[in-house]
């Protein structure tokens, strides 16, 4: 499904990415491994379009395409942010169906349903009215791959899901991410935890630090 073809990105004189080359399959998890700083996450935000590569080549089922330049109704791809990024002003359910509404133009009505639908399917039901302070660390985690999924993403991208996690909830967001593999998600994951990805990966992409030459 996604192929990405000598990325490069530099931040000044310091180049973070030189060339990286990857390929991942319809339903397949890839984890990007690598220590702190070796541009695990900027590689991430190229491939969603929060950041500009220098260069490099981006497909999608073979056909060339500009993460920079895609609309957001063309749900390429989703994202779960590491602190999560839940509007604190928001109910739950209102974090899930924002965009919906906004950008996909749903009605209300069909953006609840979808909304409480994926809030039962990840084990939140009974939370929708709660607001994020109101949650743990394991259900913010939820809510924010629910508000990712709600927008129909193709693939489905994860900024270091368990950093914030006590190993019991890893194990649990483990099983919810290879659920959603099961139902043909395809997903990448950026993680330092070795452990974590070899539970959940068919591939590892290991990313590791350039000097300051590059």
């Amino acid at each position: 499904m996604l192929e990405i073809k000598n990325l490069k990105k530099s931040f000044g004189s310091r180049q973070i990415l030189n060339g990286v080359n990857f390929t991942v399959n319809d339903g397949q998890i890839l984890c990007i491994v690598g220590p702190s700083g070796a541009g695990k996450t900027t590689l991430l935000r190229c491939i969603t379009g929060l950041e500009s590569a220098d260069s490099g080549e981006f497909l999608i089922d073979g056909a060339v395409f500009d993460p920079q330049g895609m609309e957001a109704s063309d749900a390429v791809m989703g994202v779960v942010f590491q602190d999560f990024n839940l509007f604190p002003h928001l109910s739950v359910l209102e974090n899930v169906t924002l965009a919906p509404e906004m950008v996909l133009k749903e009605s209300k009505k069909v953006a609840e349903k979808v909304g409480r639908e994926l809030l039962a399917e990840l084990g939140l039901q009974g939370k929708s009215d709660l607001y994020p302070y109101q949650l743990s660390g394991g259900q913010k985690q939820r809510v924010a791959i629910a508000r990712a999924l709600a927008m129909k993403p193709k693939i489905l991208c994860y900024d270091e899901p368990t950093s914030a996690l006590d190993p019991q909830l890893r194990d649990e967001v483990a099983d919810l991410l290879l659920k959603l593999k099961e139902q043909g998600m395809t997903q990448l994951v950026v993680t330092h935890d070795m452990d974590f990805a070899e539970k959940i990966a068919d591939k590892l992409l290991k990313v590791t630090a350039l000097d300051q030459k590059g």
